[in-house]
């Protein structure tokens, strides 16, 4: 498939900005983004790109103090599972966890690694919250639980739930490649217990869970969260993540629409965790 390149320059360069405006671009249908001399470049398909919503995705970044200016490119269908896999950094959740790609040196000193395969799954913006996510799990027991991965990308999180003890695990993810790549990533990490499935919140209907992780975005967030509380057991918990620190009012509001009770919110890098249970 075709793509279009849009290349980023944001003055004065800034990572927060960066990351930033790939949450809004994730949101449109960018799929992935690389990290540029002068700021960033996003990649989205020919025919899901439109200028108007790309124009209102940079509205929203305005007030980060960054210029950021554009120019598009349209590039031919190429082997993009290499192009990512080039760009694709080790994640080091302080000394809990090494999250590297196959072609990385291994590091000592964790107390767990995980082998994942990069794929198209995998963007900038996604780091921050796939570190306060994790770091979490290792603060939440997890030990015979059942555990829902939403929008589980590379399968990280239920990878390291599964580590950590959980008795059964189901990940969902709306994108074929990802879906494909969870599955290959479970395997790699000799789990037995993850159950990869494509698709979204409707899969849930019917389904009960003690831990649900859902690393998404503030839109399907706040659309899921009814479905989200019926599938959670009482005394269960949820980690949101996704989303801006700005944001977690207006997820805490929803929390508690819902039913259920927030008991938490992390941050770093501009970048939120809300935590809730459910009575």
């Amino acid at each position: 498939m075709d793509y279009i390149e849009v290349s980023f320059t944001i003055n004065p360069i800034s990572p927060v900005v960066a990351d930033v405006l790939a949450a809004h671009l994730a949101d449109i249908g960018f799929d992935s983004f690389v990290e540029s001399e002068k700021g960033m470049l996003a990649y989205i398909a020919k025919p899901s790109f439109k200028i108007e919503q790309l124009k209102a995705a940079l509205d929203l970044v305005r007030d980060y103090g960054s210029v950021i200016s554009f120019s598009q490119t349209e590039i031919a269908d190429r082997n993009w599972n290499k192009e990512w896999e080039s760009n694709f950094n080790p994640i080091s959740i302080e000394k809990f966890c090494y999250i590297r790609a196959p072609f990385h040196t291994p590091q000592a000193g964790y107390s767990m690694e995980l082998i994942i395969e990069p794929k198209m799954a995998f963007g900038t913006g996604h780091h921050q919250t796939t570190w306060l996510m994790a770091r979490e799990l290792f603060e939440t027991n997890i030990t015979g639980k059942t555990v829902l991965d939403m929008g589980c990308g590379t399968g990280i999180l239920a990878i390291i739930a599964e580590k950590l003890g959980a008795a059964n695990l189901l990940a969902i993810d709306n994108d074929e490649w990802a879906y494909r790549n969870a599955i290959e990533n479970a395997e790699i990490n000799s789990c037995s217990r993850i159950k990869v499935e494509l698709g979204d919140a409707h899969l849930l209907k019917g389904k009960e869970f003690d831990v649900i992780l859902a690393n998404i975005n503030l839109n399907i967030l706040l659309a899921d969260m009814e479905t989200y509380s019926k599938s959670l057991n009482p005394g269960g918990t949820i980690l949101f993540s996704g989303i801006l620190s700005t944001d977690i009012e207006t997820l805490k509001n929803k929390i508690e629409q819902t039913g259920l009770i927030y008991t938490k919110h992390k941050t770093r890098n501009d970048w939120a965790m809300v935590g809730c249970v459910k009575k």
